[in-house]
């Protein structure tokens, strides 16, 4: 059996996007062709609503794209528990209020006993500062986080 991969939108996104003349983004996009190209394959891949809600955000073109590349990735439910971790999650400012839907890739991917949870948003998720947080609110909680990485971070040889 495979382990399973949470897509965040911010994989996505990178995935889909125009290459950027921006250096950094330029990096991600081309790290996430590259894991997708090359490692996907070992994952089961997962999403839920909110990568589908925030795929379908913005321009209409881009978004084609983006809900093209999760055409046919199994969604996640939501359920009242995983509703219920994401508000824990923002009570103990694990994450910010403002992110919500970032508390619920995570809740989400815990309460589905997901491995890892691949994303780009290092602001919020794949953050230094959060991360303890978040796997410290999900342990009381009674879930084992996902591994909270960027595709970089998850290549294999």
């Amino acid at each position: 059996m495979k382990p399973k991969v949470y897509l965040e939108t911010s994989v996505i996104s990178y995935l889909t996007a125009r290459q950027s003349n921006d250096l950094r983004a330029m990096a991600n996009q081309n790290s996430t062709i590259e894991w997708w190209e090359t490692q996907r394959h070992h994952f089961d891949l997962v999403i839920s609503e909110f990568v589908i809600a925030e795929a379908s955000l913005g321009n209409a073109e881009a978004a084609q794209r983006r809900i093209a590349a999760i055409a046919g990735i199994m969604e996640l439910e939501t359920t009242d528990t995983a509703r219920k971790l994401a508000k824990a999650l923002i009570q103990q400012y694990a994450l910010p209020a403002k992110v919500e839907t970032d508390a619920y890739h995570v809740a989400v991917a815990a309460t589905n006993g997901i491995e890892y949870l691949l994303t780009w948003n290092c602001t919020h998720i794949a953050n230094a500062h959060t991360r303890p947080k978040i796997e410290a609110t999900c342990r009381e909680l009674g879930f084992e986080p996902p591994i909270i990485c960027t595709p970089e971070e998850l290549m294999e040889e």
